[in-house]
């Protein structure tokens, strides 16, 4: 694989970094970039962190399903190479954020996104070992995962959530974000990425924020491609309820 010109750090339950995604590869189908996709644990970000205190219920069992999905992700990329990492993803992804949350009782949606009888049908749809879903319970992995976590975090700072982008690696650009509810319309990918890069390049541009956000435009949280979903207040780049 020739040089990246992304690298782009993921952690596969966040939907932001999922919609982010979904823009990025059709900047990538308009500039023919080379991105490789890196690993970012929001678990592992936030190991030391009350949950129960801090987040709203549900997301320790869903940041752990992160984790454990960059575990399989990673053995992936050490059996098959980079490529199958970005193949993974999508599919996760797909199954994750486009198409309607199982709310049933029996199905807590946010803690099975981490185990075998999710990922192995995702695993025999890209051609993969079921085996491979071993790697769910391995934390022999977490050492690659954390090790690129903090590489993450040095190229931006720790006060950020995912996805981070390094753009021009190894010298150049990388920011956190951005955070985009909404996809582009076909053709303007690039411009959007232009400006983004643009002002992320200057010397002294530090940060360009606001914490209200829509939801994304994801059937998983019920908008329609064509709607803008409601704003909500969010917190240091996750929904803590307290800093």
């Amino acid at each position: 694989m020739s040089q990246a010109n992304i690298n782009f750090y993921f952690d596969p339950v966040c939907p932001f970094a999922w919609m982010t995604s979904k823009w990025v590869r059709m900047v990538m189908a308009e500039r023919d970039y080379e991105v490789e996709w890196r690993f970012i644990s929001l678990r592992l970000i936030n190991s030391s962190v009350d949950y129960d205190a801090q987040f709203p219920p549900g997301y320790e069992a869903g940041h752990t399903a992160g984790l454990r999905l960059l575990r399989l992700a990673a053995q992936v990329r050490a059996d098959h190479g980079a490529r199958a990492v970005g193949d993974l993803y999508a599919r996760l992804g797909a199954h994750i954020f486009d198409s309607e949350e199982d709310t049933s009782a029996d199905t807590p949606t946010r803690s099975h996104r981490g185990t075998r009888e999710f990922v192995e049908p995702i695993l025999a749809e890209a051609g993969l070992p079921e085996a491979l879903a071993d790697a769910l319970d391995d934390e022999s992995l977490d050492a690659v995962i954390q090790a690129e976590t903090d590489e993450a975090l040095a190229l931006t700072g720790k006060d950020v959530g995912t996805p981070i982008i390094h753009f021009e690696p190894p010298g150049g650009v990388a920011f956190f974000g951005p955070v985009i509810s909404r996809l582009p319309a076909q053709g303007k990918a690039g411009e959007l990425w232009d400006h983004v890069v643009g002002l992320a390049s200057f010397p002294g541009f530090a940060e360009l924020k606001r914490s209200l956000r829509e939801r994304p435009q994801l059937r998983s949280f019920g908008v329609p491609e064509d709607d803008a979903g409601l704003q909500e207040d969010w917190h240091g780049g996750s929904r803590r309820t307290r800093k």
